[in-house]
């Protein structure tokens, strides 16, 4: 797909390349779109389950934080594996494979009955989960040029509040029942966990690996592709090892950004549910249905900064300001009195969601500077370290909610890191 801000081009050629984009963009978006928001379910269905859980099983707000962490141990250390065996293998064939085990495990875990078994069913989740993400954003690289790649990664990565969009009122409605005398959050586990394992068989025969195989399009879209992308690589890819990836400053800056910013996000992922209830006192049922209404206005913010990004060519701004935007919201939940209208809480809330409104843009950057390999390489080591976040993140929010009895220590937290993650992207190098 050529660049068409660098050239002239005759309409027939310009229509047949408008044609191609649009054509890849149908076939994969919507499908990948939909295994995200599966992914997303499977892995935060605890932050739901845990208000059962707690109910029925006595677990402690330590206990959540350390079986919501767990799950990044054996996720950050296959993260690399991951990437690389996509790049170098078969991203169609990773993707099924994680899809049809971590559904497997999912539903597994509503068998759990005490805090070992709880650890031990994250941690195998996170190690079947951990080639996927980074997977798909290799994945991407090998069918989207830079100047679509923002809009396509946005595209995926806008499963991550729809799942919650879709996902919040559901777990609230499951929650609140009891079917054959078996408690909701175990049906929750279940009925979320086969849906992976299907898709994961269909994936395994409708993804295509590289554009050169894929029978749904013609000859020259195949050949108009993969020309398009290998000028990409030797334009604007630093020729590096793998070593030297790990060592450059580029890839450790944006290792850190990603460290600080899923400290954010994903304390707030698995604590919003238990923070919303104990604020409002709502059944099970409406915290559903109010918790869904932050990560409705994240689906639309990814979309509309992706969009700008890709407008503008630019990634800094566009990655920085939702994680200024999340900092301020969570001021405003620091220092809010006790009782304040429920609608002022619900917009703070949204606020300190729209953090993530940084990752479709932030995700574009690392395949747009670094060659192919390292870039597989270095995507899998910043998620990775970033993912270390996702463990120590939920874990010391619990921690500091039963030392203090109050979110505000924890909220403090994240606050600090929203904000220097904000500040860290702008002193990332803009180029190679």
């Amino acid at each position: 797909m050529p660049d068409v801000r660098s050239r002239v081009i005759e309409p027939s050629l310009a229509g047949f390349i408008d044609r191609t984009r649009h054509q890849v963009a149908v076939r994969l978006l919507p499908f990948l779109f939909v295994l995200y928001i599966i992914n997303y379910l499977d892995r935060t269905s605890v932050a739901y389950a845990a208000i059962g859980m707690s109910r029925d099983l006595g677990f402690s707000a330590r206990v959540f934080g350390l079986g919501a962490g767990v799950f990044f141990v054996s996720y950050v250390a296959l993260q690399i594996p991951g990437a690389l065996l996509v790049e170098r293998w078969s991203a169609r064939r990773i993707i099924s494979a994680t899809m049809i085990v971590w559904g497997s495990v999912t539903a597994l875990t509503g068998l759990v009955h005490t805090p070992a078994q709880l650890f031990l069913a994250r941690f195998a989740l996170g190690a079947a989960e951990a080639g996927f993400f980074p997977g798909v954003i290799v994945y991407l690289s090998h069918w989207f040029t830079p100047q679509d790649r923002a809009r396509a990664t946005s595209s995926f990565m806008a499963a991550i509040p729809v799942s919650f969009v879709i996902g919040s009122p559901i777990a609230g409605w499951i929650l609140g029942h009891r079917w054959f005398a078996i408690e909701g959050w175990r049906w929750l586990f279940l009925l979320e966990g086969m849906p992976a394992i299907l898709l994961g068989i269909v994936a395994f025969f409708y993804l295509t690996d590289w554009p050169r195989e894929a029978t749904w399009l013609a000859p020259e879209q195949q050949q108009l592709i993969g020309t398009n992308l290998s000028e990409e690589q030797s334009h604007n890819a630093q020729a590096t090892s793998i070593r030297q990836a790990l060592r450059s400053r580029t890839v450790l800056l944006l290792a850190a950004v990603t460290f600080l910013n899923y400290f954010e996000s994903y304390s707030f992922f698995f604590w919003f549910p238990t923070m919303l209830k104990r604020q409002s006192g709502f059944s099970d049922v409406n915290v559903g249905l109010l918790g869904a209404v932050p990560y409705l206005v994240l689906f639309i913010a990814m979309q509309v900064n992706g969009l700008l990004s890709d407008r503008s060519h630019e990634r800094h701004w566009h990655s920085a300001v939702p994680l200024f935007i999340a900092a301020a919201g969570f001021l405003g939940l620091i220092t809010q009195p006790r009782s304040i209208p429920l609608s002022l809480s619900l917009s703070l809330f949204t606020m300190a969601c729209m953090g993530s409104a940084y990752l479709p843009v932030f995700w574009a950057i690392p395949s747009e500077i670094l060659s192919k390999s390292t870039a597989a390489v270095a995507i899998g080591m910043i998620n990775a370290v970033g993912s270390v976040a996702g463990f120590a993140s939920p874990y010391l929010f619990g921690y500091l909610n039963t030392r203090t009895g109050s979110f505000s220590a924890g909220l403090t937290v994240l606050m600090v890191s929203a904000f220097a993650g904000g500040l860290l992207i702008l002193f990332t190098p803009r180029g190679a």
